[in-house]
């Protein structure tokens, strides 16, 4: 069994949970005294974000200039950034500092198939070795997840870093392409970047495949959907949390939008059966992602489509989130038995390695 932490709950000041000490509080207390438990959820989020010079919050000033690229939706003052970092609000305008067509900010590398993907017991990467996978990470995101796996990130600078165009890296597709996948960071973020590079991707044979939180402007994640159908792809929806408030908590955002992109995104899959559209994700956080919020998360995807893969992913302590300790394997597999009894066929543990680890 891997440690876990034993914080006192900021709002019930019991002992007897697990509590990840940056945020302080307890499941139970998000989910019943949420409004008492918003300062410390805001003081966590607003802390872990201008340590890497990123508005502290959603900026919403009235009368802002307003961005509508992702469900954040910010408003923004004259000078002010988004709360994703690339976007800019100057002479009444909003000024794209990267995450365009032109101007992508992230980087790339071939991944050999088969690799360690998300929905690979179900993907047609994992057959095709000898090819790769062109793996565009996108340094940029639309939410703060304090456990976040893939933090560095957030230390990419769009002024100083040397910016990608679609052009550019639709190049890098070679014969032995069979994919490219877009993750990060999140692709929401730079989503008019990598609609661009799909298109020229697509007219080459590669097939679009997509991780994200699902955030995007719904006409953006729709064209995103539309290539990942067209081209033999899939699009593997991150969905961390069904109560809102867990949600809130975790990453900073509320999960409206992904449920509702998540939902439209499905509609299609049923005209390609045998090749699965739709994937869904979940990162088994001790103490907080529980077998009953699985269970809420499965339920919610069974009432679409019982036959929509599932991931549950191992956790492993990151970010500001080392203490919460390592999944086990008695919280995966209840965690795999909840989504199975909520109607989901198809569920599947990842990242089994990380199991029962420990820190010392």
């Amino acid at each position: 069994m891997g440690k876990t932490s034993r914080a006192i709950c900021r709002v019930c000041k019991k002992t007897d949970r697990i509590v990840a000490e940056a945020l302080g509080v307890c499941s139970e207390c998000l989910k019943g005294s949420f409004k008492d438990a918003q300062p410390f959820i805001d003081q966590a989020h607003a802390g872990s974000r201008l340590a890497f010079g990123l508005p502290p919050g959603v900026p919403r000033h009235p009368g802002g200039v307003r961005c509508s690229l992702c469900a954040n939706e910010c408003r923004l003052a004259e000078g002010e950034r988004g709360f994703c970092g690339l976007r800019l609000a100057r002479d009444g305008k909003l000024v794209h500092l990267a995450g365009t067509a032109k101007r992508g900010l992230l980087h790339w590398y071939r991944d050999p198939l088969p690799t360690n993907c998300v929905a690979d017991w179900i993907c047609e990467g994992s057959t095709q070795s000898g090819k790769h996978n062109l793996a565009v990470f996108y340094s940029s995101c639309t939410i703060n997840c304090l456990f976040c796996q893939n933090w560095n990130f957030r230390e990419a600078q769009p002024e100083a870093e040397k910016l990608t165009s679609a052009v550019e890296l639709s190049r890098q597709a070679d014969r032995r392409t069979f994919c490219v996948c877009y993750f990060g960071g999140d692709p929401s973020s730079q989503m008019p970047h990598a609609l661009a590079t799909s298109r020229l991707l697509a007219r080459q044979g590669v097939r679009i495949f997509w991780e994200t939180n699902g955030m995007a402007n719904p006409k953006l994640m729709d064209a995103a959907v539309r290539y990942s159908f067209n081209s033999g792809g899939c699009v593997k929806f991150d969905l961390k949390a069904f109560d809102d408030r867990i949600h809130i908590a975790l990453t900073g955002a509320s999960n409206r939008r992904t449920l509702e992109n998540f939902s439209r995104a499905t509609a299609r899959s049923l005209e390609r059966p045998d090749l699965p559209l739709v994937v869904a994700s979940t990162l088994l956080v001790p103490g907080y992602i529980d077998p009953g919020e699985v269970g809420a998360i499965a339920a919610f995807i069974a009432a679409i489509n019982p036959d929509i893969p599932y991931a549950l992913l191992a956790f492993a302590p990151n970010f500001y989130m080392p203490d919460p300790g390592w999944t086990t394997s008695e919280q995966a597999h209840a965690a795999e038995a909840a989504a199975r009894a909520a109607g989901l066929r198809d569920v599947r543990v990842g990242n089994t390695h990380l199991l029962d680890w420990h820190y010392t």
